[in-house]
């Protein structure tokens, strides 16, 4: 059995129908209204945190990325890292700009020492765009990766000691 608008006459009942949406709705505008489908009426906004802890727990996945973010941010982490009660902060090396229907992010990545940086970007950035446009629905417009560092095998997780010259 299939709807048709008819044309109104007189003899129509006055039943509320869902008004017409233009062709370019936006992914996280809604409408208002007892008339609208239940899963359209509101607005659905997501937080620039959102995307980050998606992106570098995306990140981290890669076999490969052996840490994330700068010099400072890594020290302040790992120190953080050992606070008891501390927890890691999945967001360290990620910066994103979010907007109503797009997302850009860039990412500060630490490597493994003989991983092909090349092949990790695309890994990564691949299972980024993937995970960020699945959870939570933006199109991701571009990622950009930035690697910071190599770990070395014989490189200690610990923060390097200061010795001093002088006594």
């Amino acid at each position: 059995m299939s709807v048709q608008s008819a044309p109104a006459t007189g003899n129509t009942p006055a039943v509320p129908t869902p008004k017409q949406q233009p062709a370019t709705t936006a992914v996280a505008g809604g409408t208002t209204g007892a008339g609208e489908p239940a899963a359209t009426r509101g607005r659905t906004s997501i937080a620039d945190v959102v995307v980050v802890k998606v992106a570098g727990v995306a990140a981290r996945e890669i076999p490969g990325v052996h840490a994330m973010g700068g010099g400072l941010s890594r020290t302040i982490g790992a120190v953080r890292d050992r606070v008891p009660g501390g927890r890691s902060n999945v967001g360290r090396g990620v910066k994103v700009e979010v907007g109503e229907r797009q997302t850009a992010i860039d990412l500060d990545l630490v490597v493994e020492y003989g991983v092909p940086i090349a092949d990790l970007a695309r890994d990564v950035r691949e299972n980024v765009i993937d995970a960020v446009e699945r959870i939570t629905g933006l199109e991701v417009v571009e990622v950009n990766v930035t690697i910071n560092d190599v770990h070395l095998p014989d490189d200690e997780d610990s923060a390097p000691e200061t010795t001093s010259r002088v006594a």
